[in-house]
């Protein structure tokens, strides 16, 4: 089923970091609307609330990159997608505070999903009892890759560069942000 073009869509993630399957769900997303908001969840990485029903989400490794390190690596992929500066805003998005969101993205923005797992389901249930508009884009797919596969090959010195749009690559490897990757996963 197709949505109908929309004023405002938005999708959220941790993106940490942002890789090619990101890059496909923001310009899925961006196909069915006139702007679109990319909402990067856990901003604040000293403030993580755990989340029982997805608990490695909240795990210092898991999270090694700050929202301005996030938000320059959406930034600069969705750029290099070709989407125009004025089409698209990134924010912050605490999904782990419900009572906040309509602070960072109104409710009459449509919220995009693809669901993986019980957590998509559960932040489904969340906006829509907010009031936000939803529409899943896919539902159960398979991941074929993952931000933790990824930064597990950075730690392990493999060639990760193909699985992420390559300005993110150009912009990690310029800010030598694989070292905090390593770091973390050292521990």
């Amino acid at each position: 089923m197709e949505i109908k073009m929309v004023e405002l869509g938005f999708i959220h993630g941790r993106f940490q970091l942002f890789h090619n399957d990101h890059l496909n769900y923001a310009l899925l997303a961006k196909a069915q609307c006139k702007k679109l908001i990319v909402g990067i969840t856990s901003p604040e990485n000293a403030a993580l609330i755990r989340e029982e029903i997805d608990p490695h989400r909240s795990e210092a490794a898991s999270n090694p990159f700050t929202y301005y390190e996030r938000f320059n690596m959406v930034k600069v992929a969705l750029l290099e997608a070709g989407i125009p500066r004025e089409d698209f805003e990134i924010v912050p998005y605490p999904i782990e505070r419900p009572e906040i969101l309509y602070n960072y993205v109104p409710l009459s923005a449509t919220s995009f999903f693809t669901i993986y797992d019980d957590w998509g389901y559960e932040k489904l249930h969340r906006l829509g009892e907010l009031g936000y508009g939803t529409y899943v884009l896919f539902d159960k797919r398979e991941k074929a890759m993952c931000s933790t596969e990824i930064r597990q090959k950075i730690f392990n010195g493999e060639d990760w560069s193909k699985m992420v749009p390559k300005a993110v690559y150009d912009y990690i490897m310029d800010n030598g942000l694989t070292e905090k990757v390593i770091r973390l996963l050292q521990k």
